[in-house]
């Protein structure tokens, strides 16, 4: 049985973290009152300047300013514990008056904030956002990296923190389904209170794990070590490179096994390994499970059964989907031909000089034929999702801005390389596809933002095409603001959150989309920065996300997973994807329906559909493959023939027998029924 889930106020977060953390003895030196304000000329290392050379801005206060060219300007603040506070500068930037501004730098407690500051030739407030300050004393200091800033006078102030709760919780999609403004609306009733885990599967065919399954031609079977037998696919017959016979697959109840030519042996692909780890840390299984689209492409394309997977994981264990698209283009596109089949090795995600992003979205070119073929296959997959009943938090053209720059320049793949705006005309070309021309409504709309700067917000697609907005958190130990200087950085950052609620004016939730480490849950009560959910990144042995020591502490993952601020997916309600319900209480299921068998066929008769019928003839409940016994071989059957018609057979009976799950029609909802029957989960099958 699930627990019941109490979503606690943000207040009680911090009261539980507060407690958790080690005592602060009083600082001794006498505390700061806010607002406070100090002149330019007052701070240590500046000098007085009372024009900038020939130049006189009057209006300044005091006996003038400071006007940074050399080194640091600073001054010190004390306050009794950890917390936000707004720094704002009545300030001058008079260089670069027909470009786009200077980077100027302001360094708290020697950890750098970068903001571009615009041409200013009269005094003017200029706002710096929201930074943290340590318990005791804090340096404030602003630096001559990039550009100079004139500084009339500088104001700390408390934080003061919207209520951001007023996001919207109505998908952008009005024609969205039932179960996608459902999934909304949870999503909205727990913003600001809480924040959902996540984590991202490994794409492609997934974490290889061989096996001791061998082929035994002299017996024709196919053994493992301890002599169990294995299935074997007949139709995968194949000769290795000596004129040997093997077969390509072989299963068991649980999956099925591919060979491998080199060690003469099976595997077989494991996708759990991440959710398995987290739950290992933590104790309980991921709200959010991650995917990946980029396999479905007109290029190498190949069903990699991600879409089955989410399936699985919304519908048979009751979690939230999001998935993000890999699309690749071949590299060498100009001489690609359409609807040629490209190896993997040939093809790439990143910037391309030979795509034009413009002529992308202009029918009758090249491009534009190329992107409604991969548009074409990522329908397909979603309209199995919606008939299904899925919905989906869907991440189109991630991580656009890349380094920064709304000209494209700091872009890591295609779709941004041409500039914000060639990126914004691509992101409606695909919003207008898949809804107006495909009629998918079953998707929750996912934009990755920055905040490099004030041209970060050009790439914001506006509220009307998207539904909730967000970062990708991959930070060095070096960029952090806790005050620590060693381990996986668990910053956060605040900073961007409150930019990115500027760049929406608060109508978006806001979310960590993808991350390396999970922030810790005292930084989050402390930082006041309510992220909707995070998404840890998968192993992929080299850089290991999730487990590896070097980007996540153990025992920060688990306080933060296991805490009451968390959803995992054991929280989440049993109703989620039902509109009038979802709350944060767990309801009893409503009892399945028996539906009466078909009045058309005489009782005790059958029809057979390429296979055998049961042996009485007579509907065994659960029984697909009509041997008389319910198991998970039975389970096992229906996926098949729900993947392969033409591969996989089931007799007309066994169709009736499989169809369990209290809906008309068979479904990997039946399969899942009846392995929770086999498990001994339910004891009894409609």
């Amino acid at each position: 049985m699930k627990k019941i889930h109490k979503i606690t106020a943000f207040i009680s977060a911090a009261v539980m973290a507060s407690a958790s953390m080690p005592f602060v003895a009083p600082v001794s030196a006498v505390d700061t009152v806010f607002p406070y304000t100090i002149q330019g000329e007052d701070m240590e290392g500046a000098e007085l300047w009372t024009k900038i050379y020939a130049d006189e801005f009057p209006g300044f206060n005091g006996e003038g300013f400071t006007y940074i060219t050399g080194g640091p300007v600073s001054f010190t603040l004390t306050v009794p514990e950890d917390g936000m506070y707004n720094v704002s500068v009545r300030g001058l930037q008079i260089l670069d008056k027909e470009g786009s501004g200077r980077m100027e730098t302001i360094a708290i407690n020697g950890v750098e904030y970068s903001k571009t500051v615009p041409y200013y030739d009269k005094w003017t407030d200029i706002d710096f956002g929201v930074v943290r300050l340590k318990a005791g004393e804090n340096e404030i200091a602003f630096l001559n990296k990039y550009g100079y800033l004139a500084i009339d006078e500088v104001t700390v102030t408390e934080a003061v923190f919207p209520d951001v709760t007023v996001a919207s919780g109505v998908p952008c999609d009005p024609d969205a389904t039932d179960e996608t403004k459902a999934l909304m609306k949870y999503l909205s009733s727990v913003y600001g209170k809480g924040i959902l885990s996540g984590q991202q599967e490994i794409y492609g065919g997934g974490h290889s794990v061989s096996t001791d399954i061998r082929y035994d031609a002299s017996q024709d079977k196919c053994v493992d070590g301890k002599g169990k037998e294995y299935v074997i696919d007949r139709e995968s017959e194949a000769v290795d490179k000596d004129g040997n016979k093997f077969y390509w697959h072989c299963s068991d109840d649980v999956r099925t096994y591919t060979y491998d030519e080199q060690n003469r042996n099976y595997k077989y692909d494991y996708y759990d390994q991440e959710m398995d780890t987290y739950k290992e840390i933590t104790g309980e299984y991921p709200a959010i499970r991650g995917f990946d689209f980029m396999n479905y492409n007109p290029l190498y394309g190949w069903d990699d059964g991600t879409t089955q997977r989410v399936i699985e994981w919304v519908k048979e264990r009751g979690g939230i989907a999001t998935a993000c698209w890999h699309i690749n283009l071949p590299t060498d596109f100009s001489n690609y031909e359409l609807g040629e089949a490209v190896d993997w090795s040939q093809c790439s995600y990143k910037n391309n000089s030979q795509f034009s992003i413009a002529n992308a979205v202009k029918e009758g070119t090249k491009e534009n034929d190329y992107l409604n073929l991969a548009i074409a296959d990522l329908a397909e997959q979603f309209l199995i999702l919606q008939e299904a009943g899925v919905p989906l938090m869907w991440r189109p053209f991630h991580e656009a801005e890349g380094n920064g720059g709304a000209d494209g320049s700091g872009a890591w793949f295609w779709w941004s390389q041409d500039g914000a705006e060639d990126y914004k005309a691509l992101w409606n070309y695909l919003y207008d596809q898949l809804t107006n021309k495909y009629g998918v409504h079953n998707l929750i709309w996912l934009q990755n933002l920055y905040a490099w700067s004030d041209e970060s917000a050009e790439w914001y697609v506006g509220d009307s095409k998207a539904d909730i907005v967000g970062f990708d958190k991959y930070d060095t130990v070096y960029n952090r603001h806790d005050g620590l200087t060693e381990g996986p950085n668990e910053d956060c950052n605040s900073n961007v959150y409150w930019s990115l609620h500027d760049y929406v004016d608060g109508n978006k939730m806001i979310s960590i989309m993808e991350n390396s480490t999970v922030p810790s849950l005292s930084n989050i009560t402390t930082e006041k920065a309510t992220w909707l959910y995070f998404c840890t990144w998968y192993d992929n042995g080299q850089d290991n996300f999730l487990s590896g020591d070097n980007f996540n502490n153990k025992d920060t993952l688990k306080e933060l997973g296991s805490s009451d601020y968390c959803i995992n997916l054991e929280d989440l309600p049993e109703n989620l994807y039902v509109l009038s319900g979802n709350s944060d209480t767990n309801p009893t299921k409503p009892p399945v329906t028996t539906k009466a068998p078909d009045s058309s066929k005489p009782a005790g008769t059958t029809t057979t559909v390429n296979g055998t019928d049961s042996p009485s003839g007579k509907r065994l409940a659960g029984d697909a493959n009509c041997d008389g016994e319910v198991s998970v071989a039975d389970a096992t059957l229906i996926l098949q023939y729900l993947g392969n018609k033409d591969k996989y057979t089931l007799t007309e009976q066994g169709i009736l027998n499989g169809d369990v799950d209290g809906e008309a029609g068979l479904s990997p909802v039946d399969a899942l029924t009846i392995q929770r029957f086999d498990a001994k989960q339910i004891d009894k099958l409609d």
